[in-house]
């Protein structure tokens, strides 16, 4: 708070305002009897800030995890996915890992088109001008940024995301383990 000159008039209004406050409001009336001894004004509490209402938080289920576990084996036997993601590649070039890569990226995108229609969840061109309407689907659509006020709302696309139209895996096996992902091999 800045100190002003007030006029006599602003003065006399405040005395008056302050006369009745003080007979009505006994926490007021301590701390003008405080101020008047010489102690230090408390810091002020900070103002509290306005919250927006918490939606409900969403039931949560147990994730079945075989289908995941299925696919996961899919893309080991048909691409070597893990194995090219557990290799330490510090040592390799470039042009060494872009190769394998490429081996990898085909096998894995052939093994994906075998079992599930994957789609866009957006159709626009990434870094195009979009509009989120009203009512849009949290799952679908994820916000980032300076999210302020309400839909609709306008932004660049940064990712189109994705979703799963079909999902067709192959039928397990009584007493499969779909936690063994690829079985270790053993050459004689």
């Amino acid at each position: 708070m800045t100190s002003t000159n007030l006029s006599f008039f602003a003065r006399f209004f405040m005395a008056f305002a302050v006369f009745f406050r003080l007979i009505a409001d006994a926490t007021f009336a301590g701390g003008v009897q405080r101020l008047s001894a010489g102690e230090k004004a408390p810091e002020p509490a900070p103002a509290p800030i306005a919250k927006a209402p918490v939606p409900e938080a969403p039931k949560l289920r147990e994730a079945q995890t075989d289908a995941a576990l299925q696919i996961l084996g899919l893309l080991q036997r048909e691409g070597r996915l893990i194995d090219f993601l557990s290799e330490d590649i510090s040592s390799y070039s470039d042009a060494e890992i872009g190769s394998a890569a490429r081996v990898v990226h085909d096998q894995c995108k052939k093994a994906l088109d075998a079992h599930l229609s994957i789609e866009r969840i957006r159709s626009e061109s990434e870094g195009s001008r979009v509009s989120v309407p009203k009512g849009f689907s949290a799952q679908e659509i994820r916000l980032v940024g300076n999210v302020l006020g309400e839909a609709p709302f306008s932004g660049s696309l940064s990712h189109a995301g994705w979703r799963v139209r079909r999902i067709e895996l192959p039928k397990l096996a009584e007493g499969h383990d779909v936690n063994v992902l690829a079985p270790a091999e053993v050459e004689l």
